[in-house]
C-alpha cells in the first residue's frame, strides 16, 4: 500500500512538448501533440518513493484548445486531487494558450494541492529540446512542501496562474508574470521561492456544472480599441448572440469614443462588457470617483484572461439561475 501523498499524476493535452519534426535540427516545422504522455513521463526524475501515473486527456495543438478539453481536464484534475495519495498534478500543455488554461483552472478548480502546467518551445525531437527539463522542473514543484494552487513552470521559472502570460513567440523563456513577478525558480532540481504560494480562492462554479459540449458555453469575444477604431463589429456581434465582449483598451483603460459608445449600447442590450488594458504590463487603475457610466474594468487581467473570467462569470450566473 502506498503511503499518503506518494503519487504525482501527469495529465497530457498535447502541445509542442509532445511534438515531433522530421529532423532534429527543425525547431519550427514540427507537428504538435503526437507523442503520448506515457512516453513523456520518462523524463521525470522524482524520488523513488514517489509513484508516477499518466493519463491522456487530449492530444492537440494548444492553438486549437476548446471548451470540451477544458472541461475534461478540470474533471480529471478534481478526480485525482480527491485521492489522498496524490501529492500534486502536472499538466503537459502547448505554450500558445497555456495562460488561458491556467487561469481557467484556477477559477474552476481552486486546488489546495499543486496543479503545475508545463510546456516546451521546441519539439521533443529537437537536438536542443527543452520539454524534458521543463517536465522535470514541474515535477519538483508538484512535490514541494507547502505547494498549492495552479502554477506554470517553464524555463526554470514558476509563474502564478493569475499572472502568467506568453511574452515571446520563440524564446525558451517565453513566459512572464508582468508586474507581479515570478513565484520562484527551479535550478538543478532545487526550488527557490521568491513570493508566497497563491492564496486559496473559492471555485467560481462546480466543475460538474460546466457544459459538456462547446456550443453550450457562452460566446465571448475580444475587440481592440485603437486609432480610428471602427465600432461596427460590436452591434454585429450582439445581434449574432455574443454574450460578452472584452475590449482591449489603450493605456489606463481608455476606449476610442466611437467604440465606447457602441460598447455602452451593447451593455444596455444585455451583453456583458469588460475593459482590459492591451499594455504588456500593469493594471487599469480607476480614478476616484469613477466616471458615471464607465464600463467595468478587469483590473490586472490581460484581455485573454479577462475573456476567460467573463466566460466563467456567465457560466456561474447561468448555473445559479438553474438551481
Amino acid at each position: 500500500m502506498q503511503s499518503p501523498a506518494s503519487t504525482v499524476v501527469v495529465l497530457g493535452t498535447g502541445g509542442t512538448i509532445a511534438g515531433e519534426a522530421a529532423s532534429p535540427d527543425d525547431d519550427l516545422g514540427y507537428r504538435a501533440g503526437t507523442l503520448p504522455v506515457s512516453v513523456l513521463v520518462g523524463a521525470l526524475q522524482l524520488p523513488a518513493a514517489i509513484a508516477v501515473e499518466s493519463e491522456q486527456v487530449a492530444q492537440l495543438d494548444s492553438k486549437d484548445m476548446d471548451f470540451a478539453t477544458w472541461r475534461a481536464l478540470a474533471v480529471a484534475i478534481e478526480r485525482h486531487l480527491a485521492r489522498a495519495e496524490v501529492v500534486g498534478i502536472v499538466v503537459t500543455h502547448g505554450s500558445d494558450t497555456l495562460e488561458e488554461t491556467a487561469f481557467f483552472l484556477d477559477r474552476v478548480v481552486a486546488p489546495t494541492k499543486p496543479v503545475v502546467l508545463t510546456a516546451a518551445m521546441r519539439p521533443a525531437t529537437s537536438r536542443h529540446a527543452d520539454g524534458a527539463r521543463n517536465l522535470r522542473d514541474a515535477g519538483v514543484v508538484a512535490i514541494a512542501a507547502g505547494a498549492r494552487g495552479v502554477v506554470a513552470v517553464v524555463a526554470g521559472v514558476v509563474h502564478g496562474a493569475r499572472d502568467v502570460r506568453k511574452v515571446h513567440p520563440q524564446r525558451l523563456d517565453a513566459f512572464g508574470s508582468g508586474d507581479a513577478g515570478p513565484l520562484g525558480h527551479v535550478a538543478d532540481g532545487v526550488l527557490a521561492m521568491r513570493r508566497s504560494w497563491p492564496d486559496a480562492v473559492e471555485a467560481a462554479i462546480d466543475v460538474g456544472r460546466l457544459p459538456a459540449d462547446d456550443a453550450s458555453w457562452p460566446w465571448v469575444e475580444i475587440v481592440t480599441s485603437d486609432a480610428a477604431a471602427d465600432p461596427r463589429a460590436v452591434p454585429t456581434l450582439v445581434a449574432a448572440g455574443c454574450a460578452g465582449i472584452v475590449v482591449a483598451t489603450t493605456g489606463n483603460g481608455t476606449v476610442h469614443r466611437a467604440l465606447e459608445a457602441a460598447l455602452a449600447d451593447a451593455a444596455a442590450r444585455g451583453c456583458t462588457v469588460l475593459r482590459a488594458t492591451r499594455c504588456l504590463a500593469g493594471a487599469i487603475v480607476e480614478p476616484t470617483p469613477a466616471a458615471v457610466g464607465t464600463l467595468p474594468s478587469a483590473g490586472a487581467l490581460t484581455p485573454q484572461q479577462a475573456r476567460v473570467e467573463l466566460i466563467v462569470r456567465l457560466l456561474a450566473a447561468r448555473a445559479a439561475v438553474s438551481r
